[in-house]
């Protein structure tokens, strides 16, 4: 459901409803709504999440639960850094399964 797509979103970064409604310039009224499934972002407001969270519109939108992290707009030296975490995180799930 992406109300509970976007809140967990906004939670994992720990940033309240308010803050999310001034990065997208809407009132605090309209993630709440949002979040409580009262209504629906628009196809503007579910890029501008997606963009902001780094994360597919599919994603949002429910169409896959695979979560995936946006490097576009990063430095090379920081989807770098990025890679060796996940290659880090990689390395110790298979150590822990086996």
């Amino acid at each position: 459901m992406i109300a509970d797509v976007i809140k967990n979103l906004r939670d994992q970064r720990g940033m309240s409803q308010s803050e999310l409604a001034k990065r997208l310039s809407i009132t605090r009224s309209s993630v709440c709504a949002w979040e409580q499934g009262l209504s629906c972002p628009t196809a503007q407001y579910i890029i501008e999440l997606a963009k902001l969270f780094r994360v597919s519109s599919d994603y949002i939108l429910g169409i896959t639960n695979e979560q995936t992290v946006q490097l576009s707009g990063l430095t090379n030296e920081e989807k770098q850094i990025i890679q060796a975490l996940v290659q880090y995180f990689d390395n110790n799930k298979n150590k822990s399964s086996g």
